[in-house]
């Protein structure tokens, strides 16, 4: 991205934009950070593990706050994990009928996911990522 970082878009999409970092700050930080500072001693080793890589999912969010731009593979990550698993985990057992109501929960949660493909600026993303130069190699 350019030092000039958004300057080709108007400050109302800079700021939908950090309206979706926003919401993973405080939807993570209200759901993951009380378990991480109480040293939730009941997680089993895998929910140890998802808790503590949403809790560093949400203290990156803060840097979109700043970076909205910069920080665009981050929502890109969560569009992309929350994908594969209601593909991988919760279409399979919606479509078997045996979603239990732990999976049930997990997939409306997951669904939010809609927001951020929509405020994501894919032009850019496009002309920076995919199609601009890389990063050279030596």
């Amino acid at each position: 991205m350019a030092a000039t970082e958004g300057a080709d878009l108007p400050a109302w999409r800079l700021n939908l934009l950090r309206c979706g970092y926003l919401l993973l700050v405080v939807g993570l930080g209200t759901q993951v950070w009380p378990g991480i500072v109480a040293r939730h001693a009941g997680w089993e080793l895998m929910e140890g593990v998802v808790q503590c890589m949403l809790g560093a999912l949400s203290l990156l969010a803060i840097l979109g706050l700043r970076h909205p731009l910069r920080m665009l593979p981050l929502l890109m990550f969560e569009i992309a994990w929350k994908a594969i698993w209601l593909a991988v985990v919760a279409w399979p057992r919606w479509s078997s009928g045996r979603m239990d109501e732990d999976t049930l929960a997990t997939a409306f949660a997951c669904l939010l996911v809609v927001i951020f493909p929509i405020v994501i600026p894919w032009r850019v993303v496009a002309r920076s990522l995919f199609l601009g130069p890389g990063a050279r190699w030596r």
